[in-house]
């Protein structure tokens, strides 16, 4: 039976030289975890963010008055509602009709821009 060695593979901790166990300890060791000291937040002064909390205010009421001219020009959010799912719909049969071209393109042998041009397609649609 073969003699087997003793020692371990890595040497402890303990069997280092007390500079090997500093290296060690502190050298080229960086934590995947970033940690964040007060100095590195920015600090903003309270005329700054009374500045910004008054241009959000401003920009609140441009809205609201945006969306009271576009409901007395008779629009409304049930009409863009059905819109966007229409949208949608169309959207979905579109991208299942290129799927279909690009396989007879490929079954054929062309190209789907030759398929656009015979069905009678238009490329930038």
């Amino acid at each position: 039976m073969p003699k087997r060695n003793d020692k371990p593979i890595f040497p402890s901790r303990h069997s280092l030289s007390g500079s090997a166990r500093k290296r060690l300890k502190h050298d080229n060791f960086k934590s995947p975890v970033r940690v964040q000291t007060d100095s590195s937040k920015p600090t903003e002064s309270k005329e700054n963010l009374t500045k910004e909390v008054e241009n959000l205010q401003q920009s609140a009421e441009e809205l609201q008055a945006e969306i009271a001219s576009l409901t007395n020009e008779g629009y409304c959010e049930e009409e863009l509602q059905t819109h966007i799912e229409k949208m949608h719909e169309y959207n979905e049969l579109k991208d299942t009709g290129q799927m279909l071209l690009g396989k007879i393109a490929l079954v054929e042998g062309v190209t789907t821009k030759d398929l656009y041009e015979r069905f009678g397609l238009n490329l930038d649609d």
